[in-house]
């Protein structure tokens, strides 16, 4: 590129005038700082996350209940109500079992995102869809309410 082109490319280009930023295609208001109303305060996002951990006592205290429950059970070869009972008691278990490792993660994601806030928009959706394909909800039962 020859130097007298580069000069008239500059010369264009300060003619325009600057256009100011934008974030995300978002204009700022006319006459504002531009700042908008987002806030982000760390104490409630920590305390969020607290708040979702702490809610792995209460379900281990709840799986406690779940156990006790089952331990008068007994044997439950030749009698199909039983068979079904320990089915369904094993099926439950497990769910509230993710349950609770779900709050412990999402509890955890939740005070590291208040901690710093230094994660990106992108890193928490993707710590979000982590933790959702690990604890995958199984479809409801009893076919599609929708169309009723």
């Amino acid at each position: 590129m020859a130097w007298d082109e580069w000069e008239r490319l500059k010369a264009d280009a300060a003619a325009r005038g600057s256009t100011g930023m934008r974030l995300n295609h978002v204009p700022t208001d006319p006459g504002g700082s531009g700042t908008g109303d987002l806030k982000s305060d760390r104490k409630a996002w920590t305390q969020a996350g607290a708040d979702t951990k702490g809610l792995q006592d209460d379900i281990a205290k709840a799986l406690g209940k779940l156990d006790d429950g089952q331990s008068g059970l007994g044997d439950a070869s030749g009698v199909q109500s039983a068979a079904a009972q320990k089915e369904l008691y094993a099926s439950w278990k497990k769910y509230v079992g993710d349950v609770k490792g779900r709050c412990g993660e999402l509890g955890g994601l939740l005070e590291r995102s208040g901690h710093d806030l230094a994660m990106s928009d992108a890193e928490v959706k993707a710590e979000l869809d982590r933790i959702s394909a690990k604890y995958h909800d199984t479809e409801a039962v009893g076919g599609d309410p929708k169309g009723r």
